[in-house]
């Protein structure tokens, strides 16, 4: 029995998330299962570093699973790329140590996210990106972004879920990393931590808009860390601008 670590990118347009549902929806995770089925002769279950909402994609995402095989890694990556649709694409295996999980092994993830800042959106890039026509205060929002730096408590950026992950009682994590820069008309921003919450980088985001926007005010996120409610933050950013970067372990 082999453990095969595998990094994938895939555009999440077109799936209701990573992860299998009782509905018969098309997700990442159905679809990897699907094509192991047919190159393994059996059921293998496939575990992702993190279940990335409907329409969010991912440039590294990891995930993992455990087979009897004599095939070698090159050979599973071909046989998997010829049974995956167009919008998923495996860029490498590997086989793992045997206690290597894809989800608990994980020591940091970052994701990006895309905000298309012009006063027209793209029809190209509407699936890639958040437009706001409006100017944003890029300043401002990088200086608010800083207070989520560090080992903080992130409940006011938690959302609720109906799966239930968002019944997680420790609501802190460690974000290690928080950057924005300008790209012509993007703004991308990213960030890496430890851990995230559900919809916790979606609801970052909306927040630093509104701050971006001044529909919010200077001080908004210290705030925030400090009250500890949802409610009081911004709007949740769209999932199509979200992209899973890397998870590192």
């Amino acid at each position: 029995m082999r453990t095969v670590k595998i990094t994938l990118e895939y555009d999440g347009t077109g799936f209701n998330g990573w992860q299998i549902q009782a509905k018969p929806n098309r997700t990442v995770q159905g679809e990897i299962e699907s094509a192991l089925r047919h190159i393994f002769k059996k059921g293998v279950r496939c575990i992702g570093s993190g279940r990335t909402d409907s329409g969010v994609h991912a440039l590294g995402q990891v995930a993992h699973f455990k087979v009897a095989t004599r095939m070698n890694p090159e050979e599973i990556q071909k046989a998997m790329n010829s049974n995956l649709p167009g919008d998923i694409s495996v860029l490498n295996v590997a086989f793992a140590k045997e206690s290597f999980h894809a989800q608990f092994s994980a020591k940091r993830k970052t994701y990006g996210y895309v905000i298309l800042n012009r006063p027209t959106a793209s029809a190209l890039e509407r699936n890639r990106c958040w437009h706001i026509p409006q100017k944003l205060n890029l300043a401002l929002m990088r200086r608010e972004a800083q207070v989520l730096v560090g080992r903080k408590d992130f409940r006011a950026f938690m959302a609720s879920d109906p799966a239930g992950r968002s019944t997680e009682k420790d609501t802190i994590r460690r974000v290690t990393r928080l950057t924005f820069r300008r790209k012509g008309n993007h703004v991308i921003l990213e960030i890496e931590a430890n851990g995230f919450l559900y919809k916790m980088v979606r609801n970052i985001t909306g927040t630093l808009v509104d701050i971006g926007l001044n529909r919010l005010p200077r001080g908004a996120m210290k705030d925030l860390l400090r009250r500890k409610n949802r409610v009081f933050a911004g709007k949740t950013a769209p999932p199509q601008g979200l992209f899973l970067i890397r998870a590192e372990y």
